[in-house]
């Protein structure tokens, strides 16, 4: 169900700082029209972590709304809490989602055990399939493959979202669980060594802005066109690469207001990009002829 080409998609502001409803919806439109096989919102990339739970649910909404099952809507409810994580994913359930998206406890820092009794509980209290996901640059904590391994057990946990930057972390679990649990890229510079690897697939922010080619990408790949795939992730990977040029989500923010799909704004901690990364965000674009 989760496989392929898929966008951590951005949650626009209005010029008050509220959802951008209207916006939001043209910009899931651009990419169901480019061939992106699901949206993810609330991710890291939709600011979920400045999103109070209201404004959650009601992002979540307008994408199950907008989408209309066209493709899958994979949402993000995680959160450093289980109980909080629980409540959040069953709201998601009953609003339509065809998944949940669940970041590793944040903060917190819990071992092990921890790890995989949040996931554990989740999943016998919210019966939707499950893609965890694994970001220690963010979370302050990294899983193991072992966790994810245990985890893979687990009917409704179908996939993993990996972040970690670790392609031999990633192999261990396609290699010990891969008929159990899918492994999707969470960096999109390692989409193509990861599919490589027999990860089914990425979660990209890239795609906010370039669905159709990051489409076309792993389309190829899983086609077995490995050279025309080597070369499209040869062109795109100064692109991955200033997306990341300041904390995401700002560069991707940016990038789609400077295209004219929404205004960049951003809410605190973040703020706007500072002006030489702008300035390098601005080559990049203008390279690939975004703006």
């Amino acid at each position: 169900m989760f496989q392929g080409s898929m966008v951590a998609i951005i949650t626009p502001f209005d010029v008050h700082g509220n959802f951008d409803e209207e916006n939001y919806r043209q910009l899931i439109e651009f990419q169901i029209e480019n061939g992106t096989d699901a949206i993810v919102p609330c991710g890291t990339t939709g600011e979920s972590a400045t999103l109070d739970y209201e404004e959650h649910d009601q992002v979540i909404k307008a994408c199950i709304e907008q989408v209309n099952k066209r493709v899958p809507v994979l949402a993000g409810t995680g959160s450093n809490a289980t109980a909080e994580a629980i409540a959040i994913s069953q709201h998601a359930k009953e609003m339509g989602a065809d998944g949940v998206l669940l970041v590793a406890p944040y903060y917190n820092k819990p071992s092990q055990e921890g790890l995989y009794q949040n996931f554990k509980a989740i999943a016998e209290n919210v019966a939707l399939p499950q893609v965890l996901y694994n970001v220690p640059g963010r979370t302050g904590i990294n899983m193991v493959a072992e966790t994810t391994v245990r985890l893979a057990e687990i009917d409704n946990v179908v996939a993993i979202k990996e972040a970690s930057g670790d392609i031999t972390q990633a192999s261990e679990i396609i290699a010990r669980a891969g008929d159990k649990i899918d492994v999707l890229s969470g960096d999109d510079f390692l989409t193509l060594p990861l599919m490589a690897c027999g990860a089914k697939g990425v979660i990209s922010v890239t795609a906010n802005i370039m669905p159709k080619q990051v489409k076309t990408m792993v389309q190829a790949i899983q086609e077995g066109r490995w050279d025309e795939a080597r070369q499209l992730h040869l062109q795109l990977l100064d692109v991955h690469q200033a997306m990341f040029i300041e904390s995401n989500p700002v560069p991707v923010k940016t990038s789609a207001a400077l295209m004219g799909k929404c205004r960049s704004d951003v809410r605190l901690p973040m703020v706007a990009m500072q002006a030489d990364t702008l300035a390098k965000l601005q080559m990049v674009l203008r390279k690939h002829n975004l703006i």
